[in-house]
């Protein structure tokens, strides 16, 4: 993973500084909060419902031992004991006080981790494949793009003040795990036919009030010219993006009014000015970018494949963990481990200052001390032995995270919603909650199968409802909590907005909505392998209409 030069940590430490001072003066009164409000969210400091939250970043959802525990530590001592991963790779503290929050980005600074544009309108923290450096379908690492990209926007004079937030994704494989046609910029690297490294460009994609899907507006990028591209997107974002409604200020309206081929002409134009100027990138310092990132040396460990038998035909519970929480790795004696964030019955997302502990250890233990944040709310380990498999998982259950459910019904997304957030109209953690232990048992979810539920608190999406396959959107409808539900939804390499299904429910009737959609779904599949998207794909909402509602026809007779 990437570690800072001098100039890293001469440049964090003063905006530490920076930032205590800011803090002094908001604590005296010097500074008022309207003043004060910008410069706290370049710092990743929300005002909550009921505290200041903290925002850390975790560039590209890549992290080591050290910094985990760090996380730890900051939870323990200026928190209430955990952290709240997120959908941007990044995780959230809930309870600081707002003059802890210097020393505690302090503390961060000490492990080479920041706050730095976590929120404002700015660009956000540049995200990646949770599998990258790993994944048997990767055609390249895209951490290394992802990093150019985070110093490059990092304090950019230019794009500080942006019309709206912008996020960028980048992914290096065949099956998209970064989501990026729901980004405001989605680079999929990619290879020529001459075998050269180079990104497909998607533009305008987004969710919140407007889900839209991002559009490509370049095929073939050549990797030298990532930054001068992307300087030619944002400067035609930034001189003609709405600055007089926040609502149509995002990027995703920019391209819906404009047109793609009207945008991309633009950005072309001003790519035309910008190529091969400062901003190309040399080969030696991709290269040594790249360095940064090259793999652990992976022994053959080849006992580990009668091993794993042994162990999954002596354990069902073990079994069923390996199938569905350890994924192929390019070396075969190894596996990609999702320890998941989702017991059933919790809090998606939340980890304890013990279990950040415990997972700094088991990757020193077990995993060449690399740990990933998905934005699906898990941590992995990407480089696991099969024959450590088995004594990493006793280690997990000791700690309450060895729960087999990733990619199943109980591995949900939700944002932290009306518990804590000031946006949100409608909480998503008790809803989540619910759910899981409705359908928690092992055999109900095996059956189920593949299911991806996203709640999100409020039109903000920050739960990504609009990709889930069954999309949870809290709204509030005469003072009281109603929820929106939407299907056949996904955020992969096909990806599609869900569709609103009818009118809403009460709280208390969600999970039992969910639980006829399901049992529609059961019913309607041709084979067990058929999965609830391919199933929605196939037959269309009416069936899950009609058992939601009744049969309208019927009901007309």
């Amino acid at each position: 993973m990437y570690r800072y030069d001098e100039f890293d940590h001469a440049f964090v430490s003063s905006r530490v500084e920076q930032f205590r001072d800011q803090v002094g003066r908001r604590l005296s009164g010097e500074l008022a909060e309207d003043a004060f409000k910008p410069l706290r969210l370049m710092n990743g400091v929300y005002l909550q419902l009921h505290a200041y939250m903290l925002r850390v970043a975790i560039p590209y959802g890549t992290l080591n031992a050290k910094q985990m525990r760090m996380l730890a530590h900051i939870a323990r001592k200026y928190d209430r004991g955990y952290g709240h991963f997120t959908t941007r790779q990044n995780i959230q503290y809930n309870w600081p006080k707002l003059s802890d929050t210097p020393d505690i980005l302090a503390e961060l600074a000490s492990v080479e981790m920041h706050a730095l544009q976590t929120s404002g309108n700015c660009i956000r923290n540049v995200t990646a494949d949770h599998f990258a450096g790993a994944a048997a379908d990767e055609v390249a690492d895209p951490r290394p793009y992802a990093e150019i990209l985070r110093q490059w926007s990092s304090v950019h004079p230019e794009f500080s003040f942006l019309p709206r937030k912008f996020k960028i994704a980048v992914t290096g494989a065949e099956r998209d795990r970064a989501a990026i046609q729901v980004h405001d910029i989605g680079l999929h690297l990619k290879k020529n036919e001459a075998g050269e490294i180079g990104f497909a460009v998607y533009v305008g994609g987004g969710q919140g009030r407007t889900p839209m899907i991002a559009k490509k507006i370049k095929d073939f990028l050549p990797e030298e010219d990532l930054l001068s591209y992307t300087t030619a997107i944002m400067r035609v974002y930034n001189l003609h993006g709405r600055r007089d409604n926040k609502y149509k200020a995002r990027i995703k309206i920019l391209v819906h009014e404009t047109g793609a081929e009207e945008l991309a002409r633009q950005v072309e134009e001003e790519f035309s000015h910008l190529q091969g100027t400062e901003l190309k990138l040399p080969e030696k310092d991709i290269q040594a970018i790249t360095a940064y990132f090259a793999p652990p040396a992976l022994p053959d460990r080849a006992e580990g494949w009668p091993q794993l038998a042994g162990w999954k035909k002596a354990d069902e519970n073990f079994a069923r963990w390996i199938d569905q929480n350890v994924k192929p790795h390019k070396h075969p004696d190894y596996g990609m481990v999702t320890i998941s964030l989702k017991p059933i019955g919790g809090i998606p997302g939340d980890a304890s200052d013990v279990q950040m502990d415990a997972i700094a250890d088991l990757a020193e233990e077990f995993a060449f001390d690399e740990i990933r944040i998905s934005h699906e709310q898990n941590v992995i380990l990407p480089h696991v032995a099969l024959a450590d498999l088995e004594p990493l998982y006793r280690a997990l259950v000791a700690q309450n995270l060895a729960t087999a459910n990733a990619g199943l019904i109980t591995d949900i997304i939700a944002c932290p919603g009306l518990d804590y957030c000031a946006l949100a109209n409608a909480r998503s953690i008790p809803l989540a909650q619910e759910i899981s232990t409705r359908f928690g048992a092992a055999e109900r979810q095996a059956e189920i199968g593949e299911l991806k539920i996203k709640i999100s608190g409020c039109i903000n999406a920050c739960g990504h409802h609009h990709v889930g396959h069954i999309g949870l959107l809290g709204v509030e409808k005469k003072g009281a909590e109603l929820y929106q539900i939407t299907l056949g939804g996904s955020g992969d390499e096909h990806t599609s907005i869900g569709e609103i299904i009818g009118r809403g429910f009460e709280p208390n009737k969600v999970t039992d909505a969910v639980e006829t959609i399901v049992d529609t779904y059961l019913g309607l599949r041709e084979s067990k392998e058929e999965t609830f998207l391919e199933a929605y794909r196939r037959v269309g909402p009416q069936p899950f209409k009609d058992a939601l509602y009744g049969d309208a026809k019927a009901e007309a007779a």
